[in-house]
């Protein structure tokens, strides 16, 4: 062989490992549309990403994935779903409520969605059916604006003597807002109590919400599911300690800021099943044959600090329902 031919052969066999690794496909990715901040949704993506892995996908090694925070603001939720589409995602998350689902369903009829809200995703439009969803959608639900009540009735235990309360409800989504009015109205009603609605569209809201609360004497206060308020959980618990307000919301953030009860779905399975759907679809399972999941696992938080602040007796038959005592 001469000497020229050989140094081909070995120029050529060195170069086979980088042509084979230039034809192995490149790892898909995931567009993850949250609603607020990476610090309020910390539990939330550990949880996703555990959904991920049981099925099979783990970020970094097998998927991309891609976050961008809406930082509470819905109205950039649009602008960020189409990003996505436009840069070809293989599946986009819509962690950000109703509104960032809603915004990425009029973004695309071909990429895989899948959703986590709170409202019924038939009555707003985004599946066809639970069982049966069509189309480029699914995810899971919550039952957290059908535990209003509930949250209304764990209160009134906790503050038995109680006749007047405020619902907090952001107008802006009245698929949460609306329902979640009817229900707490009527649960206050059967037990004998005065409950004033007021509502907030954005932080700038808070404050003279809460000097309004205030005015009308109310003496306990329950904030209705909603995006906004997740988003602003630390700020809403310090105006209920600034307010000497006792407070129940659906979520752990809340408590941990704070405020004195959170109870509602439990972040961490409501997140697993998103992310495990994720997985299934970069497997090749198609949206239109997921039914939608709803999160069955709720969760009752107690700040005892807050409670001991706010001068509040906590009975031991609460108290020994809680998921979490935090002190």
């Amino acid at each position: 062989m001469k000497r020229r031919e050989f140094i081909t052969l070995l120029g050529g066999a060195a170069a086979w490992p980088l042509a084979a690794r230039a034809q192995q496909p490149a790892m898909p990715l995931v567009g993850f549309l949250g609603s607020a901040s990476p610090e309020v949704y910390a539990d939330r993506i550990r949880a996703f990403r555990q959904g991920l892995k049981e099925a099979g996908y783990v970020e970094g090694q097998n998927v991309n994935i891609e976050y961008r925070w809406a930082e509470a603001h819905t109205d950039r939720q649009p602008e960020l779903a189409a990003r996505f589409v436009e840069e070809q995602v293989a599946v986009l998350v819509t962690a950000g409520g109703t509104s960032a689902a809603l915004a990425a369903k009029a973004a695309t009829a071909t990429v895989p969605i899948v959703f986590a809200i709170g409202a019924d995703p038939v009555q707003i439009g985004l599946v066809a059916s639970l069982n049966r969803p069509g189309g480029n959608v699914t995810g899971a639900t919550s039952i957290n604006v059908e535990l209003g009540p509930k949250r209304l009735e764990l209160m009134r235990e906790l503050l038995p003597s109680v006749s007047s309360m405020a619902l907090l409800v952001n107008p802006t989504t009245p698929a949460l807002a609306e329902p979640s009015t009817r229900i707490t109205q009527a649960a206050a009603h059967a037990l004998g109590l005065e409950l004033h609605v007021l509502q907030a569209r954005g932080e700038h809201d808070f404050d003279p919400t809460f000097a309004k609360i205030a005015e009308l004497r109310a003496q306990a206060l329950i904030i209705a599911p909603d995006q906004l308020f997740t988003a602003h959980s630390k700020r809403l618990a310090e105006l209920t300690l600034q307010h000497a307000l006792p407070a129940i919301y659906e979520f752990r953030q809340f408590v941990a800021a704070g405020g004195l009860i959170s109870y509602g779905s439990s972040e961490t399975e409501y997140y697993r099943l998103v992310g495990n759907y994720v997985g299934r679809i970069l497997k090749g399972d198609k949206p239109a044959d997921l039914p939608v999941q709803q999160a069955t696992k709720v969760e009752l938080l107690i700040n005892l600090k807050t409670a001991n602040t706010l001068g509040i007796t906590v009975p031991l038959p609460l108290s020994g329902r809680a998921d979490e005592l935090i002190e």
